[in-house]
C-alpha cells in the first residue's frame, strides 16, 4: 500500500505531508495503521494550527475567483472528480478496507454513494439560486443563494471518504472554498485521497486544502476570522465542543452526531425478516456507525423466539481480518473503541443483562454480541456503543414501545417493523428523530435526502440532498432601480 505503484495514491508526493496549495512536507508526520494487522500503511503529515491559519487565508484569497467561474467549469472539474473515482475505485476500496476495518462490500458501496454524490453536487451548480421577489414600478426585489466564503469540515473514520465528501462536494459546488480535516485515523481514505481527485480534476489551486490533524488544529479552524462556517460529523461530546466554539466566532454551524438508535420489532412482524434487519444495523462496519441500532426493542410476545434467531445468526458471523477472508465484520478501529464496546457490555451484564451471544474479543477482533433484558438504566440502553452490541429490551404495548423509545435525549434514526404499515406509521409519527424508516432497519442514506438528526443527534440542521442549498450558502437580498431615486431627508 505504501510503494509507488501506479494509481491515485501510488504517487509518493503526499507520503508524510498534506495539500495545503499543492503538497506539502509537514513538519510532524503519523503513521498510517492498519487496524487490523497493526502494520505500516503509510505516512501521512500532521497540521498545526499554524498550518490552518494559514490554509484559511489562502482558500479566503482564492475562494471568489473559484466562485466567480462560469457554472459549468464548476459543474465540470466536479463531475471529473467521479470520473477518476470511478476509475480507481478498486485502488480507493483497498485502502478503505485496510485503513478501516472495513468489510470489502462497505467499502465498495461507500465509493459509490460517493460518485453519487458527486453527481449530485455537479448538478447544482446550474440550478436555480434564488427568486423574485413583489416589487414595485420602479423597482426590482429578488433574492439569490451566495456562497458563505470559507467552509471548514471536520469529518470522521468510520466513513470517511463519503462523510468528508458529503460536505466537500456540495460546498465547493456553490462556489465556496474548503479547509478540510479528516480524522488522523483514516486521514488517507477520509483526506489524501479527495485532495488527489480534485487535483487531478482540475481545481484551481488554493479552492481545497486537506490537513490531518490532532484537536488542538481543530479548534483553530473553529476559531479561525477567514472561516465562515464549520461542518462537523463525529460524537456528540467533541460536537459540543465544537459547536460552542465555533458558534462564539459567530460561525455557522452543521453538527451531524451520534445516536442510540432504536429499531422496534412488533408482534406481528416476520420473525427471521426482523432479525435480518437487527442484525444488518447492529453489525454493520462493527458497529461504528451513527445510525446502528443502539436499541432493538422487541414486543414481549416474540422476545424469546426473537432473541433466539438474532443469537444464532451472531454466532455464525465470520470475523477476521477483511484483507485477507471472506468474513461479515473486520476489527474496531482501535483498542480504545473496543475497550469502551467491551466496558458497556460488562457493566450491562452485572447489571442483569444476560449475554445471549458474544461478549468477547480478540485484539481489535470483538464478537458480535446479543444482550437481551436490558432495561433502561442499564449502559447497554443509556449508552452509544459504537461497536457490534446488539441490546434488546422487551415492551408490552405500543404505547410503551414509544416511551422506551423516546427515553433518550439522542435524536438520529429510528426503524418500525410490523405486518401493519397503519400501526407502523402510528408509532413512526410519534418518534422524535430526524430519520425514520418504516419496515427497515435505522441506516440508509441515498444522498438525495436530507440527513440530520434532533436533540443531541445534531443541532437542527441537514446535509445532503436540498438541505445543501441551505447549508452552504446565504440568502442576499438585492434590489435593482433604474436611477437613484431621492428620500425626504
Amino acid at each position: 500500500m505504501s510503494d509507488t505503484a501506479s494509481g491515485l495514491l501510488g504517487d509518493t508526493a503526499w507520503h508524510g505531508g498534506f495539500y495545503s496549495g499543492g503538497w506539502k512536507a509537514a513538519g510532524n508526520a503519523q503513521d498510517v495503521i492498519e487496524p487490523a494487522s497493526g502494520r505500516k500503511l503509510g505516512r501521512v503529515g500532521v497540521a498545526t494550527p499554524d498550518d490552518i491559519a494559514r490554509a484559511a487565508i489562502a482558500a479566503h484569497e482564492a475562494q471568489a475567483d473559484w466562485a466567480n467561474q462560469p457554472y459549468d467549469t464548476r459543474a465540470r472539474i466536479l463531475r471529473s472528480a467521479a470520473a477518476q473515482l470511478e476509475g480507481q475505485a478498486g485502488e480507493l476500496a483497498d485502502w478503505i478496507v485496510r485503513e478501516t476495518g472495513s468489510i470489502r462490500p462497505k467499502a465498495d458501496f461507500e465509493i459509490g454513494i460517493t460518485v453519487r454524490c458527486l453527481h449530485e453536487a455537479a448538478a447544482m451548480p446550474s440550478q436555480a439560486q434564488g427568486q423574485v421577489l413583489p416589487g414595485t414600478p420602479d423597482r426590482i426585489s429578488l433574492c439569490r443563494r451566495v456562497p458563505l466564503g470559507v467552509v471548514g469540515v471536520i469529518s470522521p473514520f468510520n466513513f470517511p471518504l463519503y462523510l468528508a465528501m458529503r460536505a466537500v462536494a456540495p460546498a465547493l459546488a456553490v462556489g465556496n472554498a474548503v479547509v478540510l480535516k479528516p480524522d488522523l485515523r483514516t486521514a488517507v481514505s477520509g483526506g489524501v485521497s479527495i485532495a488527489r481527485l480534485f487535483e487531478r480534476a482540475g481545481l484551481p489551486r488554493n479552492v481545497l486544502h486537506v490537513l490531518p490533524a490532532a484537536a488542538d488544529a481543530g479548534a483553530a479552524l473553529c476559531s479561525d476570522d477567514n472561516v465562515a462556517m464549520i461542518q462537523f460529523t463525529g460524537s456528540t461530546p467533541a460536537g459540543r465542543k465544537v459547536g460552542e466554539l465555533a458558534s462564539r466566532h459567530l460561525k455557522k454551524v452543521s453538527l451531524e452526531l451520534g445516536g442510540k438508535n432504536t429499531l422496534i420489532v412488533l408482534d406481528d412482524a416476520d420473525l427471521d425478516l426482523a432479525a435480518s434487519n437487527a442484525a444488518w444495523a447492529s453489525y454493520l462496519h462493527q458497529g461504528q456507525i451513527c445510525m446502528s441500532a443502539g436499541r432493538i426493542l422487541v414486543q414481549q410476545k416474540i422476545a424469546g423466539a426473537f432473541a433466539d434467531k438474532l443469537a444464532t445468526r451472531a454466532r455464525h458471523l465470520p470475523v477476521g481480518d477483511p484483507s485477507t477472508a471472506q468474513v461479515a465484520l473486520g476489527p474496531l478501529i482501535n483498542a480504545q473503541q473496543r475497550d469502551h464496546a467491551h466496558d458497556i457490555v460488562q457493566r450491562s451484564a452485572a447489571a442483569g443483562a444476560r449475554v445471549e451471544a458474544g461478549g468477547s474479543y480478540e485484539g481489535l477482533y470483538y464478537q458480535p454480541t446479543v444482550l437481551s433484558g436490558v432495561q433502561p438504566g442499564m449502559p447497554a440502553f443509556e449508552e452509544e456503543v459504537f461497536g457490534p452490541v446488539a441490546a434488546l429490551t422487551s415492551f408490552d404495548s405500543d404505547d410503551e414501545a414509544v416511551a422506551l423509545a423516546s427515553r433518550t435525549a439522542y435524536g438520529l434514526s429510528a426503524g418500525v417493523i410490523s405486518a401493519s404499515l397503519q400501526r407502523a406509521l402510528a408509532i413512526g409519527n410519534r418518534l422524535r428523530v430526524g430519520l425514520l424508516h418504516i419496515n427497515d432497519q435505522t441506516v440508509a442514506d441515498d444522498v438525495l435526502n436530507p440527513f440530520g438528526g434532533r436533540g443531541i443527534s445534531g443541532n437542527g440542521t441537514s446535509i445532503g440532498g436540498p438541505a445543501n442549498w441551505e447549508e452552504f450558502t446565504q440568502w442576499q437580498w438585492v434590489t435593482i432601480k433604474g436611477s437613484a431615486t431621492p428620500y425626504p431627508f
